[in-house]
């Protein structure tokens, strides 16, 4: 992909959006796609804060023009021409990296690139809202998120050990900006889950994102970001994250061979949401994840053939 011109500085009304910028510029090579919505998101969001004070009004032209430049070099891709597929390629490519840092974080693997990944997803989950409010699935796995990747990177700062896995969230965090991680500001210890609710990601990765079936200990991208801004400051000598096995392909589901339409009449809903399993199925195979792939495509299947999901 050709080299985009580069921003002006980044005026300081824009400081909210800067880490979605530089998300942008680490997938420029990765996911092109995931490049184009980061900007997008900052350039919807610039407009909103400062679009007539002169510096603000430079640095958002400047940004158009890169993004005018990627709608140009991505022109024949679907993900960028279809918002359903753009939504989808961009939900999954943020699941697959909470679950990766989720994954890592319950095996007591506190490293950098888990960090990294944990705030990463929650700034993709940001973007998801250029097509539209998030869904409560949504919501939660940013608020979780991000708070993870604050919670650990202080304990590693501090020399602490993380508590690995699910802790209990206090519902009124409140959210500040933190340099150090790029991320939000949430206390160093957690809450305990007397006065707290406890949130288990697992509930939510285990069964529909959005409509996409994940199923548990999918592995990350291959594209998952290598390190972290060299602002972290966090040291860890933590054993790298090895290896996972591929999930088992799920059995497709005999009936589905025999099931005849028959009387079934479909609604242009079903016929909609037949056609989003389709999409999720084939954003899917980008990470050649076959087991999320079959699992909408046996949905689609179904609601095409019964008129019942």
């Amino acid at each position: 992909m050709a080299a985009l011109a580069p921003l002006p500085p980044l005026p300081a009304q824009f400081k909210s959006i800067q880490h979605h910028l530089r998300t942008a510029q680490e997938h420029d090579k990765r996911d092109p796609v995931v490049a184009y919505y980061c900007r997008l998101y900052a350039m919807q969001t610039g407009m909103k804060i400062d679009s007539k004070t002169p510096e603000c009004r430079k640095f958002l032209s400047k940004l158009m023009d890169q993004l005018e430049a990627l709608k140009k070099q991505l022109g024949d891709n679907e993900a960028v021409t279809q918002e359903i597929v753009g939504c989808a390629h961009l939900e999954n490519y943020a699941l697959k990296m909470f679950l990766y840092a989720d994954n890592e974080d319950r095996a007591g693997r506190f490293h950098k690139n888990m960090i990294k990944s944990f705030y990463t997803a929650s700034l993709l989950i940001d973007v998801i809202t250029v097509f539209g409010e998030l869904t409560d699935e949504n919501v939660k796995h940013r608020k979780y998120a991000r708070w993870k990747a604050t919670y650990i990177h202080n304990c590693l700062k501090n020399g602490e050990t993380p508590q690995a896995g699910p802790v209990g969230i206090e519902e009124d965090n409140d959210v500040e900006e933190n340099e150090d991680v790029g991320a939000t500001s949430l206390p160093t210890q957690p809450p305990q889950p007397s006065s707290s609710s406890t949130y288990d990601p697992s509930n939510l990765a285990a069964g529909s994102y959005s409509g996409i079936q994940i199923p548990p200990g999918a592995h990350a991208p291959a594209n998952t970001p290598a390190e972290v801004p060299h602002s972290t400051g966090v040291t860890s000598n933590a054993v790298q994250p090895s290896p996972q096995t591929v999930p088992a392909i799920p059995a497709i589901d005999p009936d589905l061979y025999t099931a005849s339409q028959g009387d079934v009449r479909l609604t242009p809903e079903d016929f909609a949401r037949a056609q989003k399993y389709c999409k999720y199925a084939g954003s899917a195979l980008q990470y050649e994840d076959v087991s999320t792939a079959v699992q909408n495509l046996q949905k689609a299947l179904r609601l095409l053939t019964t008129g019942r999901e």
